[in-house]
């Protein structure tokens, strides 16, 4: 009220009218300058909203996923509003019924002149407070309740399971898509009846309406509004009460995830007689209204919170203490049953092949032993965990190319045959740039990308202990492909690219190669990334990355393209972004692109009776915990399917998502909820199908679940007495071995397959257990070539399970390697292979266990370990494969290469046995492993002595020291290999022939003899 109104003013202090004159009131004023800054900072907040809305709409539309974009936004704003609306609705409208139906006379009593002092001090406000706290609430409830969109979105595109729950008999889909949503809805209506009770009450109270006992009369306003809101909120915790009977069979239990027999015979039904009482209450409330008495509700509510408390918790309790516990494992077998049943199902563990260990021969035929050893195709010496240090030393170039730190196990074929090989793509890493060089354009216009695909053979070292390349760096036996890598795991966070036609290139593309020479640039061509020509778009970027040289540099033109969100997971989470992905992200040479290849899962927590387990500490191994390389994610989960296989192309970063896993329900009901999101698997090609392999994640949460679920029998079970573990890594003992790519063949199988292996020991309650061999999973990964048509046995899961006969597990067998006395095979190394170990573990060395890879070889276990050592400090230094161990029972043996442990252990033979995978080096004077009859091995070494030496005396007459140190090392790794070779030949089996020498005079040149 104010002058005019008819309102008396306030008096001055000279008792007259008035108070302060009009130009006191005026200095009073709020000036424009806090109109203004409010205003521009809502501008500035309505500008950053707006510029993240467009920027993502176009990068959408630029790998086309707009659809994606559009019905996650519209999902998420759509429940916000709902939520919003309902929630301020609900409080306003209880808000103000309670203020419109107050008392208009109230009784003066001392509890009401305490409430006058407030009706008082809150009047002024009361009109804003009704708008206030309902918009405040509903944006807070709006806000919590967008992240049920997946829920949303699930149960309106569910589709069935096609199996049923042994409980309540009701379809698994009901589990898994409805049964979430309908507890969401019941939690959600729950809040906002609470919320709405609580402001209405609370009004009516502050206004008279609503009377403590004793203290006067509650009008009949307040006994319907806040017993009908009583009803509807008793109503909630009835069907919440219902809904926690499905519930049961997820929940997790100190001995199963699911209905155990208290659940079934106490919980669920306190449960619905819980829900019976809860109905009983809402009718108390509703009786409240004639009756004029709260005496029922609140009878109601204190029987409904006492029978929570005895029906709901005592009893079940005593049921277990006194029922169950004394006979439990005979009263739970047929829910441990259950249990076992749906969590095989539910994690692919009812595909497990189980194969039982043959006996092995009492007496060991070497020469079968022989034969099966070296049958084994490529066992890779080259391990990816170790290596990457290696790449970046050998083909990293510059400072500013980069290699992961866990490089990956990928197959080509090479001149026919295919092979195995450690892969990875050089990056950029722009850490890497000397700190004078780090500025907006360089880091952002410049350096954008990174160049070239690396590939080494897995079962192939020089003489020095390096990989020997196939691919990368000139070498190009994978035939012409795009080497630029704009899109990668390293790729900076945005690169402005392209340029207009006959510009000067601008992007670093690779160094030139000589002294004095210019790097060579490069001008991006594809179609990736999105134009930000028109000044709109600029003006955009440079509010979404607070960056003003995209309004003032002239790196940014009519031709340029912006690329952003690069890295292959993300890239795939942004388009599917109801897919849970593989931490292994690998990259292969695909139709002339290098191609990331991500494993994309499906997962719930709400498969009814299977176990829930934790993903981040199932999939944590010592990989994960010393490299880059990323987990499939936080969150329980009791049902996962590998759904999708997708793609990146690292040159435009087009997006492509396969179904992989037909069958799959939920793959079913997101592609129902993003049409055309997923391609068929038809359109998969043969070359893609060649790269795509089993997901390591995946393994690794199947046998984490292998270590208690590989026994099926419920009496066994429950007894716990054949529990098992994943071994430790023998290179990091804090730390779970970490699953393996190799060729296999187990017991039975005639043929080698292209699997991922993980050995299981006895679980123990210390460390000091006992680490025996008790199984070996290996997962088929080889997915064929076939267009569209995965290979049949891609996927199986084939378990090697020992009975009496036990083979020594990967900690027995570290123990016999590190305490071994055994020679060398290599006749020129004079220590034992403990000495050796212990003196290449200091001193400036550092000495590093590689995979220990595990085959079934006649009943036995025959271990390969290859040994890595390196300098200890200092920039340069990078892990070589020096010595490969090989363990068969108890027998230990080592030498330079596989072919001489092989050798150690069975013997020489008589040459006939040679590996089938003997491979070729990549680079001129570097060998790779010896094979061969050792005849022909001597002859090899004998050439190489004299190849060493002319490279040296060359490299002394040029001055090129360098050169002439390699040539040395080639020359006394090649002396050594002789010399060891030499004792094994009998005199007369290789004529040397003249030849230059060492000393100038005449040398060996090798001439095997016809005997040889």
């Amino acid at each position: 009220m104010g002058p005019g109104d008819g309102s008396p003013r306030p008096e001055g202090p000279d008792g007259g009218p008035g108070g302060p004159s009009g130009p006191a009131v005026r200095r009073r004023r709020r000036g424009p300058l806090g109109t203004t800054l409010l205003v521009m900072l809502g501008l500035v907040i309505l500008g950053g909203i707006v510029a993240d809305v467009l920027t993502d709409v176009w990068w959408y539309d630029s790998v086309g996923f707009r659809g994606v974009f559009v019905k996650e936004l519209t999902a998420k704003l759509g429940i916000f509003v709902a939520a919003a609306l309902l929630t301020g609705g609900a409080v306003a409208a209880s808000l103000v019924a309670a203020y419109r139906t107050r008392p208009l006379y109230i009784p003066v009593t001392p509890a009401q002149q305490v409430l006058e002092q407030y009706r008082q001090a809150i009047e002024p406000l009361r009109r804003v407070a009704v708008w206030v706290i309902p918009v405040v609430l509903g944006l807070l409830a709006g806000s919590g309740s967008m992240g049920a969109w997946r829920t949303f979105l699930l149960w309106a595109n569910r589709e069935p399971f096609g199996a049923l729950d042994p409980q309540f008999g009701m379809d698994v889909g009901f589990f898994v898509f409805t049964l979430p949503w309908l507890r969401f809805l019941v939690s959600f209506v729950t809040v906002v009846l609470v919320l709405a009770f609580v402001a209405g009450a609370f009004t009516h109270y502050v206004y008279g309406g609503l009377q403590l006992p004793g203290r006067g009369p509650t009008t009949r306003a307040a006994y319907v509004h806040l017993g009908v809101l009583g009803a509807l909120i008793a109503l909630t915790r009835a069907a919440s009460y219902w809904l926690d009977r499905y519930t049961l069979a997820t929940q997790k239990g100190s001995l199963l995830t699911g209905i155990t027999y208290t659940d079934d015979n106490a919980v669920l039904p306190t449960k619905a007689i819980l829900a019976v009482a809860a109905l009983m209450c809402a009718a108390f409330f509703l009786a409240a209204i004639w009756s004029r008495s709260w005496r029922l509700p609140l009878t109601g509510v204190a029987l409904l919170v006492v029978t929570a408390v005895v029906a709901g918790g005592a009893y079940p309790a005593l049921i277990q203490s006194l029922k169950v516990n004394p006979s439990q494992k005979s009263l739970e077998a047929p829910y441990i049953e259950r249990n076992i049943t749906a969590t095989r199902t539910a994690f692919g563990l009812d595909r497990v092949k189980r194969i039982q260990n043959p006996p092995p021969d009492e007496a060991e035929d070497k020469d079968i032993l022989r034969a099966a050893a070296n049958d084994i195709p490529g066992v890779r010496v080259i391990d990816p965990n170790v290596v990457a240090p290696t790449f970046r030393q050998l083909e990293g170039q510059r400072d500013y190319y980069a290699f992961p730190d866990t490089l990956d196990v990928d197959r080509y074929t090479i001149d026919g045959q295919t092979r195995d090989a450690v892969v990875a793509v050089r990056e950029i890493n722009l850490d890497g740039l000397p700190d004078n060089q780090r500025n907006w354009l360089n880091d952002h216009t410049v350096y954008t990308h990174g160049y070239g695909f690396y590939a080494a053979y897995g079962n192939q070292r020089t003489a020095e202990g390096d990989p020997v390349f196939f691919e990368g760096g000139g070498r190009t036996a994978l035939g012409e492909y795009e080497p630029r890598i704009y899109f990668g795991e390293l790729s900076p966070t945005y690169s402005v690219v392209g340029a207009p036609e006959g510009a000067s290139p601008r992007e670093f593309d690779f160094p030139a190669g000589g002294d004095g020479d210019v790097a060579v640039n490069n001008t991006y061509t594809g179609e990736g990334g999105v134009e930000i020509g028109s000044l709109l778009r600029r003006t955009a970027y440079a509010i979404k990355y607070r960056e003003a040289n995209f309004l003032l540099s002239d790196a940014v033109n009519g031709s340029s393209r912006l690329l952003d969100h690069r890295s292959p997971t993300e890239r795939v989470e942004r388009v599917a972004p109801w897919l849970r992905l593989d931490g292994n992200v690998y990259p292969a040479v695909v139709e002339g692109r290098v191609q990331w290849i991500v494993d994309g899962f499906t997962t719930s927590a709400s498969y009814p009776n299977s176990r829930l387990i934790e993903l981040a500490d199932a999939t944590s191994d010592s990989v994960t915990q010393r490299s880059n390389v990323v987990t499939v994610g936080a969150g329980q989960v009791n049902y996962v399917r590998n759904a999708v296989k997708a793609t990146v192309d690292a040159y435009d970063g087009s997006v492509r998502l396969y179904g992989w896993d037909t069958k799959d329900p939920m793959l079913k009901a997101w592609s129902k909820a993003f049409p055309g999101s997923v391609r068929p698997l038809s359109d998969i090609s043969g070359e893609l199908m060649a790269h795509i392999r089993y997901p390591q994640d995946l393994v690794k949460v199947q046998r984490e679940l292998l270590n208690e679920y590989h026994v099926t029998n419920p009496g066994d079970f429950y007894s716990n007495s054949d529990k098992w573990r994943v071994p430790r890594d023998p290179a990091q003992t804090a730390q779970d071995q970490p699953v393996v790519f190799q060729s296999i063949a187990m017991p039975g199988e005639d043929e080698a397959a292209f699997s991922i292996t993980t050995p299981f020991v006895p679980a123990s309650n210390n460390e000091a257990g006992r680490e025996i061999l008790r199984g070996l999973l290996a997962v088929d990964a080889d997915a064929g070539s076939e267009k569209g048509r995965p290979a049949e046995d891609y996927g199986s899961l084939r378990l090697l399970e020992y009975g009496s006969t036990t083979p020594a597990g990967p900690g027995q067998v570290l123990n016999q390697i590190q305490n071994s006395p055994v020679r060398s095979q290599n006749s020129a190394e004079q220590l034992s292979l403990a000495q050796y170990i212990t003196n290449n573990s200091g001193g400036g060395k550092t000495l590093t266990f590689g995979n220990l890879l595990s085959f079934p070889l006649e009943g036995r276990m025959f271990y390969v370990q290859p040994i890595y050592v390196q300098a200890a400090a200092g920039s340069g230094s990078f892990p070589q494969n020096k010595i490969t161990v090989a363990v068969y029972g108890t027998t230990v043996a080592w030498g330079d290469t596989l072919e001489q442990a092989v050798s150690g252990l069975f013997g020489q033979g008589d040459g006939s046995e040679e590996p089938t995978d003997p491979g070729t080096p990549s680079e001129p004077g570097e060998p790779s492993e010896p094979t061969g009859s050792a005849a022909s091995q001597l002859a090899a070494a004998l050439a190489e002595i004299s190849a060493a030496y002319t490279a040296g005396q060359e490299a002394l007459k040029t001055g090129d020291f360098t050169a002439y140190d390699q040539a040395q090392k080639r020359l006394d790794a090649a002396i050594r290999r002789a010399t060891a070779l030499a004792p094994q030949l009998d005199p007369g089996s290789v004529t040397p022939s003249p030849g230059p020498s060492p000393t100038g005079s005449a040398a060996p040149s090798p001439t095997a003899s016809p005997s040889g």
